[in-house]
């Protein structure tokens, strides 16, 4: 028997740019369909966001990725990007975020999860920042943004939008990569 082929492994697939402002509309139910008809296991959506937690036997993170989005191109008509994270790296990354560090009426705190030529801590010099309000934090191929609401106008957050960096991730609120965590260790 060859065991290799019995181990799963759990993924998250985050999809850039869907559902956003009524553009590059994807139902989650079909999403979740089309996952599971490519072979993959306890598929699960969170939000409508495109957060898709799935288990598979394939290891190639590379691969998987290259499935996904020709397989979204083909069944949605849509280019759109992923990425594609294990389960040790969500974990590791919730348990580098400062526990204060949180989404709510107070602070805004961003998880930038990078694409692959920017997965590195130099990427953070390649910011603008506001250092008396923008605290950022490189961890295994994401930047966490975190900042005070009532500093919103003095940050540099928007300053990204439209940059080759903006360009080479997807972002999620801090609330959701948590909530992304535990799914993925229940």
């Amino acid at each position: 028997m060859n065991w290799y082929n019995l181990v799963m492994a759990k993924y998250v697939a985050l999809l850039r740019g869907i559902n956003v402002g009524g553009n590059n509309k994807i139902e989650m139910a079909k999403l979740k369909s089309c996952f599971e008809s490519f072979g993959h296991t306890n598929v699960i959506t969170y939000i409508n966001s495109g957060n898709v937690i799935f288990d598979s036997r394939k290891t190639d993170t590379v691969k998987i990725t290259k499935e996904i989005e020709q397989l979204i191109s083909k069944i949605f008509k849509l280019t759109i990007q992923v990425i594609i994270r294990n389960q040790n790296n969500i974990k590791k990354i919730c348990k580098s975020i400062p526990d204060d560090w949180v989404n709510d009426t107070t602070y805004k705190t961003d998880v930038m999860f990078l694409w692959s030529e920017y997965t590195k801590k130099n990427t953070l010099k390649l910011i603008d920042t506001n250092r008396e309000v923008d605290s950022l934090i490189y961890v295994d191929g994401v930047i966490i943004w975190h900042l005070k609401k009532a500093n919103y106008g003095k940050s540099k957050l928007n300053s990204i939008i439209g940059t080759d960096i903006y360009k080479n991730m997807t972002v999620r609120n801090v609330n959701t990569v948590r909530k992304l965590n535990i799914l993925m260790n229940s």
